[in-house]
């Protein structure tokens, strides 16, 4: 039988089929892998299966969204059972309240909740929320930070090398954004409070919002200080900004998500992911004197905001047996297995003798090609040679049986144990063997 990568192989087919109906042949764009995908055909557990028979540990779980691993029964029999009675309806349902009771109860800065499809949907309603609130219209964002696919959002998410300024500058990520809404982004790197402080002050008349991921995953997943915390709950108050917290991904790190682990007070928090139990969602959490502008009880509010799949009941019954099912115990056995996933890759690293590291917080972490101390966005950045380097230990993996992402990271699942980290491990210590070193002038090997 054929498998992934062969040329008649049934990935190859489909992505054959692909190429017909897509742009380029796929839909998505971060799970590429050169030369064509693994197509899935089922997932258990901590594995999946592709299309060609192959089961593969899976290090990625559909990019942080997946907590308990691949049809996990408690969560397939409760959603199963909703189905049976209709997947969405136009009226509320009560396990919409019942989810975000479990969030009020979770996370101590949220009093009201509002829920959409995606973690971008929810970042979007969080600024209009932030702009409605102040009659502001500018944000402040960390230089590399990911917050999902809003433009305003996604200003100086990968700023070129030689576009690098200081204090950073506004830079468009899609290709067409117009340079007036570069004016309403103020960057800021990561963990500099002085830096920011300056940036916020200079511009305090026309901040809005203040927009933090406590762990960014393009900045290798380097977590938050608590004086940069501090610093930016303390300017959001001087200033009269809405301090928002992006923990899509983050909400993970803790039974409270990051900010109870990190001791951070936001006045709005965005969530996702997990929250959804592997179906889409986003959600915007907070104060209720903030997340009033959602109110329409005086009129049309301040900030219409509404979806037709928000809330739907399937999303909702996935979500709250998912968060019934993460007990703190459960969050500090999967952060118990992060901390053996980065001692097993630095031993890797050691053994092999290839200059690399693994970065990372909790059950997150991200292998980097270089050896050079990360703090923010601009020294977790690769050169071309050491990015060629990540792309063939990714696809060594892949031909061994595991998952992990282009770009390095990886989030690990309750469905794991310690000998699959283990085993991911070893096999990445065999891989980084076969890998040119980046320094010596060589290409790829494949």
């Amino acid at each position: 039988m054929a498998i992934w990568p062969d040329e008649d192989s049934q990935s190859k087919r489909l992505y054959e089929r692909g190429l017909k109906v897509y742009p380029g042949g796929i839909t998505r764009l971060v799970p590429w892998l050169e030369p064509f995908p693994v197509y899935t055909k089922f997932g258990k557990g901590a594995y999946v299966t592709d299309v060609d028979g192959t089961a593969r540990l899976d290090l990625l779980n559909n990019f942080a969204s997946l907590i308990h691993g691949h049809a996990n029964p408690a969560i397939i029999e409760a959603v199963s059972k909703q189905l049976m009675l209709g997947t969405a309806y136009t009226n509320p349902t009560e396990v919409e309240i019942e989810l975000a009771e479990l969030l009020c109860d979770r996370i101590e800065s949220a009093e009201n909740v509002r829920f959409s499809n995606s973690g971008s949907e929810a970042v979007m309603s969080a600024i209009k929320a932030a702009r409605a609130y102040t009659g502001r219209p500018a944000i402040v964002k960390v230089e590399g930070s990911y917050h999902g696919s809003y433009d305003y959002a996604e200003v100086s998410l990968d700023t070129p090398k030689e576009e690098f300024s200081t204090p950073p500058k506004s830079v468009g990520y899609a290709a067409g954004v117009p340079d007036r809404l570069l004016e309403d982004v103020y960057v800021i790197p990561f963990n500099d409070p002085e830096t920011a402080a300056q940036i916020i002050r200079a511009h305090k008349d026309r901040i809005g919002a203040i927009l933090l991921d406590a762990a960014p995953s393009y900045l290798g997943f380097t977590h938050v200080t608590p004086e940069f915390a501090a610093t930016l709950r303390e300017l959001a108050t001087e200033i009269g900004a809405v301090f928002i917290l992006d923990e899509v991904i983050s909400f993970r790190l803790d039974h409270g998500g990051a900010q109870k682990r990190f001791g951070i007070k936001p006045d709005l928090t965005v969530l996702g992911k997990i929250i959804g139990g592997g179906f889409p969602v986003g959600a915007l959490v907070g104060s209720k004197e903030v997340m009033k502008v959602f109110d329409h009880h005086s009129g049309r509010p301040l900030v219409p905001w509404s979806g037709t799949f928000s809330a739907n009941p399937v999303t909702m019954t996935a979500g709250k047996v998912t968060l019934e099912l993460l007990t703190p115990e459960l969050v500090a056995h999967i952060n118990m297995l992060g901390d053996r996933v980065r001692a097993g890759l630095t031993q890797a690293f050691t053994s092999s003798g290839f200059p690399g590291q693994v970065t990372g917080v909790g059950s997150m972490f991200k292998i980097i090609t270089h050896q050079r101390p990360v703090h923010d966005y601009r020294s977790q950045q690769h050169t071309p040679a050491e990015s060629a380097a990540m792309v063939v230990l990714q696809r060594l993996l892949v031909l061994k049986g595991f998952h992990v992402s282009g770009a390095g990271m990886g989030f690990l699942s309750t469905a794991m144990i310690a000998q699959d980290i283990d085993n991911f491990c070893a096999a990445t210590e065999e891989c980084l063997r076969q890998l040119p070193h980046p320094d010596n002038g060589e290409g790829p090997i494949w």
